[in-house]
This record gives structure tokens, C-alpha cells and sequence, in this order.
């Protein structure tokens, strides 16, 4: 059974010492958490490459080979 249900996932990112006191600081001063920042800053950057035609448009979407494999 499929469900269309957005699921959240979890990713581990090494940075160097000064962005992250940088961004802790950004995240500080917006009342946020250094993790809703840094989620928010991929989504717009991914939203930017996306409106600039950054990113390559594919035939199918993860779901849809999901089903697929299914």
C-alpha cells in the first residue's frame, strides 16, 4: 500500500568550526533552531538552482520509481 505522506529524513553534514559558530549565531538572533535554519537555507538554495535551471528535470520522480520497484 502507497502512501503520498511527505516524511522527513535525516542527514549528517560536516562543517568547519566557523560556519557552524556563524550559523549558531544567524539561528540565535532569527528564535531558531540551528537545524530549522540550516533546513531552511537548503530548501531556498534548492528552490533558487531550481528556478535558475540549475538542476537537471528527470522523467520520473523518486516516488514514481519507488512505486516502480515496488
Amino acid at each position: 500500500m502507497s502512501s503520498d505522506k511527505s516524511v522527513s529524513k535525516r542527514i549528517n553534514v560536516t562543517l568547519p568550526d566557523s560556519v557552524v559558530d556563524e550559523l549558531e549565531d544567524w539561528a540565535n538572533a532569527q528564535g531558531r533552531s540551528l537545524a530549522n535554519l540550516a533546513a531552511f537555507l537548503l530548501e531556498m538554495a534548492l528552490k533558487e538552482a531550481k528556478d535558475k535551471g540549475e538542476i537537471p528535470s528527470q522523467g520520473f520522480s523518486r516516488q514514481q520509481k519507488k512505486n516502480q520497484q515496488d
